[in-house]
């Protein structure tokens, strides 16, 4: 099957462009007579794959002067450890969460191994079907920092807002599932992480951007390859990063550049959001059980009103190319998932699915 759209939410589909490119330089990067897959990490033609692959993540985003951007492994879920570890300074210092879903949920419960959680807010009670307005939230005076998940891939919702947060206390945000999809202040943030299976590139490599005076707070338990301090201090080589992970998120950020920007891409993350809601909202055949204010432009669960035709719906979608439509097995149902490089043809196609199948 050639013509597909794939639907995943991680691994997710990449650029057609990104692809082919990799393909071509696969055996031979550059006349180097080598793979990226076969360079030192430390040669001269890997450090300027990275020092690119650094710099175009700074330009794309407007990162500070004052932040390090760091390429590290394990994906946005060691992250939930390796922030705390990172931040909390002192054993058992309280850590503020808002708990809008799955991602935040896992987040807490293993900041909980280093530090007193405190949950300032959750919309657990109302299915994470939105974000709790921030005059409810329950913050720490003096907490080690404030954790949100700005986009939660598996409930499907989105902050529409920046949080503020008390005093000096940093706000920490994972935003794997939607980073690079619009413009974001960097500056409103201590630390931004995420997983590059998403919106990046291949799993493997995670993206820490973390303001400077939040480094060298660590736990003394904390592994030395974990340490934002010695990450930053090595430009991510203290350990052999993932090399090929870096550079095929290079050539993500290339293929951004090339399309205008955050900034467009947010306009055409809109149109493809707008056209699939459009769609789920026009036939109670459909439910997104989201808030509207509230949706994901990234990651879109729907239910059928007749659940025992859901293995018939998917049979269909991947019959006509749409794959990896399947819901997490933590809440069933269907999800799209429309990163950047999924292109809006992949979206009307689905769009075009649904009704088929709804009228059927």
């Amino acid at each position: 099957m050639t013509n597909v759209y794939n639907f995943s939410a991680g691994p997710a589909v990449l650029p057609k462009e990104v692809l082919q490119q990799a393909a071509a330089e696969m055996l031979d990067w550059h006349g180097s007579g080598m793979s990226v897959m076969e360079m030192s990490h430390r040669g001269p033609e890997f450090m300027s794959i990275y020092r690119a692959a650094e710099a175009d993540l700074r330009e794309l985003l407007a990162v500070p002067a004052n932040y390090k951007i760091l390429f590290m492994q394990g994906g946005g879920l060691s992250q939930n450890a390796v922030v705390p570890m990172n931040l909390i300074g002192t054993p058992g210092r309280t850590v503020d969460f808002v708990h809008t879903g799955s991602w935040s949920g896992k987040s807490l419960k293993e900041a909980a191994r280093y530090a007193t959680v405190n949950v300032a807010a959750s919309s657990q009670a109302d299915g994470f079907s939105g974000v709790p307005a921030q005059e409810s939230w329950k913050l720490t005076k003096d907490a080690a920092y404030v954790h949100i998940c700005t986009n939660e891939t598996i409930d499907g919702v989105e902050y529409n807002f920046t949080p503020t947060v008390q005093g000096d206390v940093p706000l920490v945000a994972d935003m794997s599932s939607h980073i690079l999809s619009r413009p974001v202040d960097v500056s409103k943030y201590g630390v931004i992480f995420g997983g590059a299976q998403k919106n990046i590139g291949p799993a493997g490599v995670t993206v820490v951007i973390i303001r400077e005076d939040l480094l060298g707070k660590a736990l003394p338990i904390t592994p030395s390859a974990m340490n934002f301090q010695t990450v930053a201090e090595h430009e991510s080589m203290f350990n052999t990063p993932p090399t090929y992970g870096i550079y095929i998120a290079g050539l993500v950020f290339q293929w951004l550049k090339r399309q205008g920007g955050v900034a467009a891409m947010e306009k055409r993350n809109i149109e493809k959001a707008e056209l699939l809601y459009a769609a789920l909202d026009a036939d109670d055949f459909y439910q997104n059980r989201v808030a509207k204010e509230y949706r994901s432009r990234m990651n879109i669960p729907f239910y059928l009103r007749d659940e025992s035709k859901n293995e018939a719906f998917l049979a269909g979608a991947k019959a006509r190319g749409l794959l990896q439509l399947k819901g997490h097995k933590s809440v069933g149902g269907m999800r799209a998932s429309i990163y950047n490089a999924m292109p809006i043809e992949g979206v009307q196609a689905l769009v075009d699915y649904l009704n088929e199948f709804a009228g059927r």
